[in-house]
């Protein structure tokens, strides 16, 4: 049978974003200035690429998705309220995202800080309501959660990479970083994923390595097209690495090094889904378009 990611990818867009417009509060709950700037970067047009990972881990190890909606939510949410604190003027001080004024822009630094504290603490809400199963409790979910996105990985290495900006920084410190800062709440969405479905110890150890590749694949691509891209094709700045001092893959190795080194991680987070046979097939689809994105 043939897999039209295209497709798939569209058809799980959707689901998420009815899914998320379902379960945050509406632009005219009060306070309602809070709400619009939530929904506002919520709703900017992203790929949904760590939800979407979420739903495809749950559907490599079960026939259903449903319980894994809320954690796809919830991670989206963790997301997105990163890219807010991020944007801001004491962090990496950008002025678009998605091809839209960042939302410091539109609604002030101060209800931006908020707006991104309302969604971290919605995420943990929808983790809560999430139903446990034979294997897993909601306090998994939660732990799960909480600790991708704490000090000791999404946090810890945002800590790292400012703290690196203009410093000389080694491969194996640079790798550390990524690991946090952004391979985490990969690893994390994919694993959530699997513990919504109720994976055995084998399937959540397999989509564990593969997660963590993936992820780390993902950040060298990011950093490639950020020093090869257009802000057009983008959506966002580029060179933004550059004008900010920071250590990036091309930096310090260079374009064509950085390229095979996503390729050799790609290809052993594929090999991390052998076991998994064909239900695993959206996620080896996923890998190889993240690999080749130009976005």
């Amino acid at each position: 049978m043939s897999f039209h990611l295209k497709n798939y990818l569209e058809e799980r867009r959707k689901a998420v974003d009815a899914a998320l417009d379902r379960l945050l509060p509406s632009e005219t709950v009060a306070p309602a200035t809070i709400h619009k700037a939530m929904r506002y970067s919520l709703f900017a047009g992203g790929k949904r690429l760590r939800p979407i990972l979420c739903l495809a881990a749950a559907e490599a190890c079960s026939d259903s998705t449903d319980a894994a909606m809320p954690l796809a939510c919830a991670v989206e949410c963790i997301h997105t309220y990163s890219l807010i604190h991020d944007d801001l003027p004491c962090m990496d001080d950008d002025d678009l995202r998605r091809g839209r004024p960042t939302n410091h822009k539109v609604f002030g630094e101060g209800v931006a800080v908020l707006a991104g504290d309302a969604l971290l603490t919605i995420a943990f809400e929808l983790c809560a309501k999430t139903k446990p199963n034979a294997s897993f409790t909601v306090g998994d979910y939660v732990a799960e959660l909480a600790h991708v996105a704490g000090s000791r990985e999404l946090i810890g290495g945002q800590v790292e990479d400012l703290e690196g900006e203009g410093k000389p920084v080694t491969p194996e410190h640079l790798r550390h970083i990524h690991e946090h800062k952004t391979a985490a709440l990969l690893r994390g969405s994919i694993r959530l994923g699997a513990l919504a479905a109720g994976a055995s110890k084998g399937q959540l150890e397999n989509l564990t390595t593969f997660g963590h590749d993936i992820g780390l694949a993902f950040q060298i691509i990011d950093d490639i097209l950020d020093a090869t891209s257009t802000k057009e094709a983008m959506g966002k700045s580029v060179r933004a690495d550059e004008k900010n001092e920071k250590a990036t893959y091309p930096k310090i190795w260079g374009l064509d090094k950085s390229r095979a080194e996503a390729k050799r991680l790609t290809d052993h987070a594929l090999a991390a889904l052998a076991n998994l046979g064909e239900p695993a097939v959206a996620l080896r689809e996923i890998a190889t378009y993240m690999l080749a994105r130009t976005n």
